[in-house]
Parts: C-alpha cells; sequence; structure tokens
C-alpha cells in the first residue's frame, strides 16, 4: 500500500464493510465471546447508530476500499461530559501505516466539536499496538471501567481529558 489513505463519516452503504471488518479483528486477539464489542447490535447498522446526536463514526479507505474505522459516543451509563473511543479496528493491510494516529485526532477532534471534556476506552490486553497508540495520544490507564458498556471482556482501561 503505498498511496495514501482517506478517512471519511460512514455512509450508509459502508455498513456490511464495517460489521465485516470488526467480525474479522476481533477475534484475532481473542475477543469474540461475550462481553465484547464484536457482539454488540449496532455492529450491523453502524451509520444509523452514529448518526444519534452527539456521535460520530469515520471510515479509514485506501484505493476506494474500506479497510477500517473508529468512532465516539457518549459512554453509557457515564457523566454526560464523557464519550466513548469505540469500534476502532483496521485490516492487517492498513495497520502500521499511521492510519490510527490520523483516525484517532479525527475521533477525538469529534468529541471535542461534541461537547466531551473526557474520551474513554476500553481494550484488552495483547493489543499491544493499539496501547501504545493510546499512550502516545496522552490517555492514561486506569485501574477499572467507567459506564456500563457492557464490554465486561474488557481488561484494559483509559481516560484522555480533552
Amino acid at each position: 500500500m503505498t498511496d495514501p489513505f482517506t478517512i471519511r463519516p460512514i455512509h450508509y452503504e459502508d455498513d456490511a464493510t464495517v460489521a465485516s471488518i470488526i467480525r474479522s479483528v476481533m477475534p484475532e486477539f481473542g475477543a469474540s465471546g461475550d462481553g465484547f464489542a464484536i457482539n454488540d447490535p449496532e455492529v450491523d447498522f453502524m451509520h444509523r447508530a452514529y448518526s444519534a446526536p452527539r456521535c460520530s463514526y469515520f471510515v479509514v479507505e485506501h484505493a476506494g476500499v474500506v479497510m477500517g474505522g473508529g468512532g465516539v459516543a457518549p459512554l453509557t451509563g457515564g457523566d454526560e461530559d464523557v464519550c466513548e473511543l469505540r469500534k476502532m479496528y483496521f485490516l492487517p493491510a492498513l495497520r502500521g501505516r499511521g492510519a490510527g494516529a490520523v483516525l484517532m485526532e479525527r475521533c477525538l477532534d469529534a468529541a471535542r466539536l461534541h461537547g466531551f471534556r473526557h474520551c474513554y476506552l476500553e481494550t484488552l490486553y495483547g493489543m499491544d499496538a493499539a496501547m501504545r497508540l493510546y499512550e502516545r495520544v496522552g490517555f492514561t490507564r486506569i485501574d477499572a471501567s467507567m459506564g456500563d458498556t457492557g464490554h465486561h471482556g474488557c481488561d484494559v482501561f483509559y481516560i484522555l481529558e480533552l
């Protein structure tokens, strides 16, 4: 992959592709059972889910092909000034090319525009490259989960002051 990638808001037509990416990437990291985002009802209709107030989801395209995505939304069961970074996953061919850092900034900019003051995320031990990215951006690891995401399979938690 030598051509640059583009980041844009999700479209309705992207839903099946994004669902396929989520369902192919999460099992790579052992995140396929109960308590993981792979089972969230919104996976099949991401465009509609992220059209709700204070939500944004973006896809990463290369050569016209959607290869990843990520978004922000209010933290379920959390304070109104806290959002959650959600469903940020990339196909292997996109990893290590800088798309994660660019998408992360796009998501955090959207969170600020939505009026959030903090961004929370949940992940798993073993997602080492993702955790390095979160820490480079300024996320701080916290000891326990926040809100009520339903993702009890996650075991690493971060917060960032926006």
